[in-house]
């Protein structure tokens, strides 16, 4: 059996390295806000390429806390609009929903299955504060036309960057490449055990070169306080802890070689599977953290397929405006997000694969008929 996705193998990639940042952790007694968090902080944000590195709970509060902390500065308020991809995961709508915005969804590209630029300036309006983009897949959804809007319309820019950790960024002027999570005004990041940089366990940040927002994200997940026991925030308590960021910090090192073998396998699906009736994306900066394909009969490829000893994932079987949380959206028409819901399957692509793994895959796809 070939797993979609297979942690363990991954884990055991670097598990003596691991193990030691687990066993320093544990045996210095110091579990949470010490050394082994801000060197992480230190060098993610390094890696990104930003002043900033903020360690969250996880990839929600990530982004939860940037909009907050708008809030809390004075330039986010009660009401106003944040344009959103409607093809994303249900998260980036949470998101903004919880802090009492109003998500403003846009349709994506079917050839990217990412926000399409030419859609967002004509939803626009008076109520719009901000752009949220999401680097969904692994695929670097920012564009020149995007930044351009936003400078244009004083609006933020914020990156859901929970699927595309080393993703680069090369704009058209061949000036040098930028990171996903420095693109922008600010980032969230999900460390879920499945990322291409995966803790064990529930773990996530912000990155930003933002100075106050920076200093309210940090204040506002600690319980609102940025000295002991002076509160200057109705806060919660989202923090990264100690063991977590341990184990990022080794995973770190080894983040671009990880990305540089998905991005192999997944040229060898682009140049390999030749079958009218599966669509494979296009090929671009993605650090395929999911590699997914379109097809009509989803369902009859994903029963094929596990008949043959290949798990497989669904990205998402129904898209945020026809869940039962939002209902005010269920009447919605959104084709192009319609359509990827409803066709989209996810195959194994994923750093600790075998290439006699990828080639059986590769075989099965070809052999496929519906």
């Amino acid at each position: 059996m070939i797993d979609y996705l297979d942690l363990k193998r991954i884990t055991a990639m670097h598990a003596k390295e691991i193990h030691e940042a687990i066993d320093q952790v544990v045996d210095c007694g110091w579990y949470l806000k010490g050394e082994a968090t801000e060197r992480f902080e230190q060098h993610y944000a390094q890696y990104i390429g930003t002043q900033y590195c903020i360690g969250v709970a996880n990839g929600l509060d990530a982004l939860t806390l940037i909009l907050r902390a708008y809030k809390e500065l004075g330039i986010l308020y009660d009401g106003d609009e944040v344009i959103v991809p409607a093809n994303t995961y249900v998260a980036s709508i949470l998101s903004i929903t919880e802090n009492n915005l109003v998500p403003v969804l846009v349709e994506p590209r079917i050839d990217t299955f990412l926000i399409d630029d030419s859609l967002i300036e004509k939803q626009i309006t008076s109520r719009t504060r901000a752009v949220m983009i999401v680097h969904l897949y692994g695929r670097c959804a920012y564009t020149e036309r995007i930044a351009t809007i936003c400078k244009k319309h004083q609006l933020l820019l914020i990156e859901d960057n929970a699927q595309a950790h080393g993703c680069n960024y090369q704009s058209v002027n061949n000036s040098p490449s930028k990171k996903t999570g420095a693109l922008g005004d600010a980032a969230a990041h999900s460390f879920y055990p499945g990322k291409n940089l995966g803790a064990l366990g529930d773990a996530g940040a912000v990155t930003t070169n933002d100075d106050a927002l920076a200093a309210t994200i940090r204040a506002i997940a600690n319980y609102g306080s940025s000295r002991k026991y002076v509160f200057d925030y109705v806060g919660r308590n989202s923090r990264i802890d100690e063991l977590q960021a341990a184990v990022l910090d080794v995973k770190l090192k080894y983040l671009d070689a990880d990305n540089a073998r998905r991005q192999e396998i997944a040229s060898i699906y682009i140049s390999q599977v030749d079958n009218s009736i599966i669509h494979l994306p296009h090929p671009s900066e993605s650090v395929y953290h999911i590699f997914p394909v379109l097809c009509e009969q989803r369902d009859k490829l994903q029963t094929f397929l596990q008949q043959n000893g290949v798990g497989t994932v669904i990205h998402y079987p129904i898209p945020p405006h026809r869940q039962a949380c939002y209902r005010q959206w269920n009447d919605l028409t959104l084709p192009v997000t319609e359509r990827i819901h409803a066709q989209e399957l996810s195959i194994p692509c994923y750093q600790a694969m075998k290439n006699k793994e990828v080639e059986q895959i590769v075989t099965l796809l070809n052999r496929f008929d519906h």
